[in-house]
């Protein structure tokens, strides 16, 4: 074995971790060759800034569904079983919607399925590795934390240039072979890893009761103590700067650019986003907790950029600095631990709602105001964010520290 103890060479020196990992690694930087693919196919059939947004949109609704119906699947069948099942889904799934002139609504209903078989494939790989890894296994979360980032930027940027260069089907039929592979792999390198055998019906029951109640404790919780809703104003905030994720392609496409720049705007935000988090970890806990106000204005404020009509260079510049601002998201979320499940189903909604909105919006608009859209997105959230940051600061967020619970 290479390496020992803690560190991540004694985790890949685990055969069926490295097994896990490249099937990861395949599958997510299909998604993201997936996301470019659909949003340039969408927008090449419809010239329209509202339709292509909404099927980015797709790309997150579904989560709030099936990360309450679906992920008990993996306690229910053996885990291998559960991930090389959705793994094959999904293929069959991506590969119809790659064949050409496929109707939009039948390209829509097909996105929300594969959305929808995501859930119980995580769940099943989460629940995979605490056996698998035992006394690394922190290591081994570590790991596919910064793998799952890390292709979410090389996903996005190369996936442009795959898109760009083989057209949107072709693409979509190799994000299906990514889901082939990412099945073959895990059907042959992993154990079964089976589970107790329990009645569906009942644990379904049992799962989405658990999560109506913890869903109502949080907004109880939020409803009561202001101190959370102030951080989940923060946190909620992202409703506004994921705009420009639903309207790349066709703020590419009205500045005159090749569609490879689609994934490389895609992959700027992920890449600040990391950059953030790595450089605000350097900063005691007191100090970012102050910070959050305004780190929070600081994710939106840059989007007024897009005002002057930007060409990709500043818009880059503007996209990264949002990013790295938005590291305050995950110091917020630490903090209002006992009420995430509200919150994730908040944001979750919130980002779905604010690229679709921004989509109908620039529509509206007219396809030569797609940057004003954008625009207008920081607008707003620059101004949720200074309100939300001015009652964040009356509450001495350094005393607040103190009874707060420890981040993990």
């Amino acid at each position: 074995m290479v390496g020992s103890g803690m560190g991540t060479p004694g985790v890949f020196g685990q055969a069926q971790f490295r097994i896990l990992w490249a099937a990861a690694v395949t599958s997510i930087v299909g998604d993201q060759l997936a996301r470019v693919a659909l949003s340039l196919l969408v927008f090449a059939r419809t010239g329209s800034a509202a339709a292509t947004a909404g099927t980015y949109a797709l790309t997150t609704i579904p989560a709030l569904v099936s990360g309450v119906l679906l992920s008990g699947l993996a306690d229910r069948w053996p885990r291998r079983s559960v991930m090389v099942t959705a793994d094959a889904v999904r293929a069959v799934l991506v590969a119809a919607m790659a064949i050409p002139d496929v109707p939009l609504g039948v390209l829509a209903g097909l996105l929300v399925l594969v959305q929808l078989a995501e859930a119980p494939f995580a769940a099943a790989q989460g629940a995979v590795l605490p056996d698998l890894l035992g006394g690394r296994y922190e290591a081994g979360q570590t790991v596919m934390l910064i793998t799952h980032q890390t292709c979410l930027v090389g996903g996005f940027a190369g996936g442009g240039l795959l898109a760009s260069w083989l057209g949107p089907n072709v693409a979509l039929a190799v994000d299906a072979s990514t889901f082939a592979v990412s099945g073959a792999l895990l059907r042959v390198g992993i154990g079964r890893y089976p589970v107790e055998a329990v009645a569906a019906a009942v644990r379904l029951r049992v799962e989405l009761a658990g999560w109506l109640v913890r869903v109502g404790r949080g907004a109880g919780l939020v409803a009561r103590d202001r101190r959370l809703r102030m951080l989940m104003s923060l946190g909620w905030l992202a409703t506004f700067t994921v705009v420009p994720e639903g309207l790349a392609v066709v703020f590419t496409t009205q500045a005159g650019l090749g569609t490879g720049w689609v994934g490389v705007l895609l992959a700027a935000e992920p890449a600040g986003a990391v950059a953030g988090a790595v450089l605000l970890r350097l900063v005691p806990r007191t100090i970012r907790l102050r910070m959050l106000g305004v780190l929070a204005v600081g994710t939106s404020l840059p989007l007024l950029g897009y005002a002057t009509a930007p060409g990709v260079a500043v818009a880059l510049a503007l996209l990264v600095v949002s990013r790295l601002c938005s590291a305050y998201q995950v110091s917020a979320a630490s903090t209002f631990v006992q009420a995430l499940g509200f919150a994730r189903a908040g944001l979750i909604a919130g980002q779905g709602i604010g690229v679709a909105a921004g989509g109908v919006i620039a529509q509206a608009a007219g396809s030569a105001t797609i940057a004003i859209a954008i625009a207008l997105a920081g607008v707003a959230g620059t101004a949720l964010a200074i309100a939300a940051a001015a009652g964040w600061a009356r509450l001495v967020p350094a005393r607040i520290a103190d009874a707060l619970p420890a981040e993990p």
